[in-house]
């Protein structure tokens, strides 16, 4: 037990890497790592489309910055500004490794006869797929690697899934990036287990 305590206390969200590639040995170990994750109705409602190649890691980063600036305006955020964060958005995607977009995939999501039923079992794939994505970075870590979770696709899916030329079925939700970690950052402050904890009624933790 405080081997896997150890790597999931151990374990830090990476943002720049070395130019060593990843193995397709080694890849393929982290991947498999995700279909172990637990899924609502076992499911298994997740997919994974891997980029490697420099030029097709830049031309996503480039759809998803723009559709980031659109958005950045829109909240008043000035253009300048906004195209800075865009710029190093891109450079942070391609300069990566390797980019792994994980996608949620329709067809695997239970059908109801009610529109609420239907969200339910959609808000389940993404909690099955974050499930998946926690996989891929404990196994990621395990062997040496650093990674990071972005949630830049689900701001702009269409767009992602028309450069991917992803079917219709597959609803990119993350992206994780992935290679031998140049950094070394501190843990971030996490709340105190106290805080996180809610009472129950009656019980003698909650006077």
């Amino acid at each position: 037990m405080s081997e896997v305590v150890n790597l999931i206390k151990n374990r830090r969200s990476i943002r720049k890497y070395s130019p060593r590639k990843v193995s397709g040995k080694i890849l393929a170990e982290i991947l498999d790592a995700a279909r172990w994750a637990p899924s609502a109705h076992n499911s298994q409602p997740w997919r994974f489309t891997v980029l490697n190649e420099t030029e097709e890691k830049k031309v996503l980063a480039e759809v998803m910055a723009k559709a980031w600036v659109i958005d950045l305006v829109k909240n008043r955020v000035p253009l300048e500004e906004a195209k800075k964060l865009a710029k190093r958005s891109i450079e942070r995607f391609a300069r990566a490794p390797t980019l792994i977009i994980a996608c949620v995939t329709i067809a695997d999501i239970p059908k109801h006869t009610d529109e609420s039923g239907n969200r339910v079992e959609g808000e389940l794939a993404i909690q099955s797929l974050g499930a998946s994505i926690q996989n891929v970075l404990l196994a990621a870590h395990s062997r040496g690697l650093g990674a990071c979770w972005f949630c830049a696709p689900a701001f702009c899916k269409a767009e992602v899934r028309k450069v991917l030329r992803l079917s219709d079925e597959f609803e990119p939700q993350a992206l994780i990036a992935l290679g031998y970690a140049a950094e070394k950052p501190e843990a971030p402050r996490r709340k105190p287990l106290r805080e996180i904890l809610g009472s129950c009624t009656g019980s003698k933790n909650s006077r």
